[in-house]
C-alpha cells in the first residue's frame, strides 16, 4: 500500500523527545508543540475525531510536518516557548505580552539615586523587579523616602565637583528630605550604608534595617535626644507594618517561586507570587486563552517557563499543585500540608479571585458569551451531547402521603423561565409512593409537551437518587424519549449525581458553575413545590369540615372564614348571626349540621 506524503512523514518520526511544527499547504506555520516521543505524539492528532472543531480543523490543514529532536524533555519545553514567541502559530496558546513593567533603579553613580522606570539602561546601574504595577512601586519608593533622605537631583556628584564647590543645596535639603552632598555636607561612605540597606529592603529582607534603626534610636535615647529616637521609632513601625503586611505564615521559608493555575473551557489563570525571606514581594496572574485541547499541565509548564523569563527569576524550588517539566535544575515542590501549602493554596485563591473578576466583567459587557461559556461547560461537565439550553427538574411534595403534590421548574441559558413552572396534583397514587408520584409527573408532563407539539428540554434533572431517577426513566420508555433527552438524578446528601445504567454517581467541583446551576435548580423546584404544597395543606385544613355540609360550596366556605375567622367561631355563631351573611337557607343547614356538635370543639 501506497502512503500519502504526510502518512509517510509520520512514520519517519523518530521515537525521541523534541518539538513538531505543522505547516499549512500555503507554509505557513499553523502549530508547534513538544512531545517525550514525537512519532506517538504526532500520530496522535491523526487517529482520532477530536472533542473540538477547532482541533479536527488544525488536522485538516496539515501538509507538512517539521522536527527538532533535543535531548530531554526540559529542552524541548524551552526550544517550544521560544518558538511560540518567535513565529507566533495560529493554534498555539501565544505568549506575548504588550506591557512594560515598572522597576526600581539604584543607579550606578556616586550617591546613588533610586527611581522608578520602565527602560533598563546596561550602565552597571542596578534594577529591581518588575513588578506588576505601579502601586506596589510607587509604595516602595514612598516607604524608602520615609526612611533615608536620598538626593533627587541629576548632578554629577563627583568628588572633583563637590570639592570644587560647584554646586548648592536645594530646597529639598532645607526641608529634610537630603543631607546635602553635593555640598559635601554628607559623607559617600554613609550615603553607600543607606543605599546597601535599600537593596535588601527591595530583595524582601527587612532585617538588617529594622536592627540598625533600633541601635539608633537606644542610643539617642540614652543621650536624651528623645525627639530623635522617636523619629527613629517612625521610621521602625514603617517598616515593621510593611513587613507585616507581606509577611507570609513562617518567615523561614525563604526563597520560593510559587505557581497555580485554575481553568474553563476557555481560558486558564496562572498566578504567580514570589517569596523572599519570609515576605511576598510579587505576585502576578496571567490569562491564557485556550486554542485547542490544551491540559492545565502543558499550560502551567508553559506558563512558568514565560513568567520566569520575563521577570528574570533564578530561584532553584518552586511550588506547584502537580507533577510539571520545567527544566534542569528546578526543583518541583508539591505541599500537601504545612506553611509551603498554605502559601499555595493563597496562590490558588489569587488565581480564582482574578478569574471570578473576569466572568463578572464578560458577564456584564457581553452577557452572550457567558452564556455560551456557561452552557460549553455544562456540556463539557455533564458529558452531554449537546448544550442543555433547556433544563426541567422535578420534586415531590408530601407530608405522610398527604396532599401529594409535583413542581417542574424551567432554565431557559442557565436562568429561570418561571412562566414554563408547572404544579401538579397527583392524582393515580395513593399513600405515601414518591416513586409513582413521579413516574405520574414526568409521563403528563412529556405526554402534554408531545400532544401540544411545544419543544422538548436538553437535560431533566430528578430531585432524588436512583430510585426516582428509575422512575422518571419509566415514562420516558413509555413515551418512547428514552435516548432522546439527557436525565440525570442529584441526590441531596453528598449533591451525587446519577445517570441511567451507571451505577458509579458523578461528583462535580463543590465551586462549579454547572454544580450552582443545578442546585439552584432543584432548590427552586422544592421552594415551588413546597409552596404549591402548603396552599393546598391550609386551604383543606380550613375548609374540611365545611366542605362536606351539602349545599355549601367553596365561595360560601370562603365568606364565612373571612367574616368570622376561624371554624370554630362558625360553629359558635347563632343561626341571625350566619344569615346576616350568607343568607338564612344556607345558616339553617349549617346549624342543622352542627346541632349535634359540641359548642367547644
Amino acid at each position: 500500500m501506497q502512503l500519502t506524503p504526510l502518512a509517510l512523514q509520520i512514520q519517519t518520526l523518530p521515537d525521541s523527545p523534541g518539538v513538531y511544527q505543522y505547516y499549512d499547504k500555503e507554509g505557513r506555520i499553523l502549530y508547534v508543540g513538544k512531545a517525550k516521543n514525537l512519532k506517538k505524539r504526532v500520530a496522535s492528532y491523526f487517529n482520532k475525531v477530536h472533542d473540538t472543531a477547532r482541533t479536527n480543523v488544525l488536522v485538516r490543514k496539515i501538509v507538512t510536518i517539521k522536527h527538532i529532536v533535543v535531548t530531554t524533555e526540559s529542552d524541548a519545553l524551552l526550544l517550544e516557548n521560544n518558538l511560540i514567541k518567535t513565529l507566533q502559530p495560529r493554534y498555539n496558546v501565544l505568549l506575548k505580552d504588550d506591557k512594560s513593567y515598572p522597576w526600581i533603579c539604584i543607579k550606578n553613580e556616586p550617591f546613588s539615586r533610586v527611581f522608578s522606570t520602565r527602560r533598563m539602561i546596561k550602565d552597571g546601574s542596578e534594577y529591581f523587579g518588575p513588578y506588576t504595577s505601579f502601586k506596589i512601586v510607587y509604595t516602595l519608593l514612598d516607604m524608602i523616602k520615609e526612611l533615608y533622605p536620598l538626593r533627587t537631583c541629576n548632578y554629577d556628584l563627583s568628588k572633583q565637583n563637590i570639592e570644587s564647590g560647584k554646586y548648592k543645596v536645594c530646597l529639598e535639603y532645607h526641608i529634610g528630605n537630603c543631607k546635602g552632598p553635593c555640598e559635601g555636607l554628607e559623607p559617600l561612605e554613609t550615603y553607600q550604608k543607606e543605599i546597601d540597606a535599600i537593596r535588601e529592603i527591595l530583595k524582601g529582607n527587612f532585617k538588617q534595617s529594622i536592627r540598625d534603626f533600633k541601635i539608633q534610636m537606644q542610643q539617642y535615647a540614652a543621650d536624651l535626644e528623645f525627639e530623635k529616637a522617636q523619629r527613629i521609632k517612625v521610621k521602625i513601625d514603617v517598616l515593621e507594618n510593611y513587613q507585616s503586611r507581606s509577611q507570609v505564615a513562617n518567615p523561614r521559608i525563604k526563597n520560593l517561586d510559587v505557581f497555580s493555575i485554575i481553568s474553563d473551557q476557555d481560558s486558564a489563570f496562572v498566578n504567580f507570587i514570589q517569596i523572599s525571606h519570609g515576605s511576598i514581594i510579587r505576585s502576578h496572574t496571567m490569562e491564557l486563552k485556550k486554542q485547542l485541547e490544551e491540559t492545565d499541565k502543558e499550560l502551567l509548564e508553559l506558563a512558568i517557563i514565560e513568567i520566569r523569563e520575563r521577570f528574570g527569576l533564578l530561584t532553584r524550588e518552586i511550588l506547584v499543585p502537580f507533577e510539571v517539566e520545567v527544566g534542569e535544575g528546578i526543583k518541583t515542590t508539591i505541599p500537601q500540608l504545612g506553611d509551603k501549602k498554605e502559601v499555595l493554596d493563597l496562590s490558588i485563591r489569587n488565581a480564582k479571585y482574578v478569574r471570578i473578576e473576569k466572568l463578572k466583567q464578560l458577564q456584564i459587557v457581553d452577557p452572550d458569551r457567558h452564556t455560551k461559556r456557561v452552557m460549553a461547560q455544562m456540556k463539557a461537565d455533564l458529558r452531554l451531547s449537546e448544550e442543555p439550553r433547556h433544563i426541567e427538574c422535578f420534586d415531590n411534595s408530601n407530608i405522610q402521603g398527604t396532599n401529594p403534590v409535583a413542581a417542574c421548574v424551567v432554565f431557559k441559558d442557565g436562568k429561570p423561565s418561571k412562566k414554563d413552572y408547572r404544579h401538579f396534583n397527583i392524582k393515580t397514587v395513593e399513600g405515601p409512593d414518591d416513586f409513582a408520584s413521579m413516574e405520574e409527573v414526568v409521563f403528563r408532563r412529556y405526554k402534554r409537551l408531545l400532544d401540544e407539539e411545544q419543544p422538548l428540554p436538553q437535560l431533566i434533572i430528578i430531585d432524588g437518587g436512583k430510585g426516582q431517577l428509575s422512575s422518571a426513566l419509566k415514562s420516558l420508555e413509555q413515551l418512547n424519549l428514552r435516548g432522546k433527552i439527557a436525565i440525570i438524578g442529584i441526590a441531596k446528601r453528598l449533591e451525587e449525581l446519577f445517570y441511567p445504567d451507571d451505577p458509579i454517581p458523578l461528583y462535580l467541583d463543590k465551586k462549579s458553575e454547572t454544580l450552582k446551576i443545578i442546585q439552584q435548580l432543584r432548590n427552586e423546584a422544592h421552594r415551588f413545590g413546597i409552596t404549591h404544597h402548603r396552599n393546598k395543606r391550609s386551604k383543606g385544613a380550613l375548609v374540611s369540615s365545611l366542605e362536606t355540609i351539602p349545599g355549601i360550596g367553596e365561595k360560601t366556605m370562603q365568606t364565612l372564614i373571612s367574616h368570622f375567622k376561624s371554624m370554630k367561631r362558625v360553629k359558635m355563631a347563632e343561626e341571625k348571626d350566619i344569615a346576616a351573611v350568607i343568607g338564612l337557607s344556607k345558616a339553617k343547614k349549617i346549624t342543622d349540621f352542627y346541632a349535634d356538635t359540641p359548642k367547644d370543639l
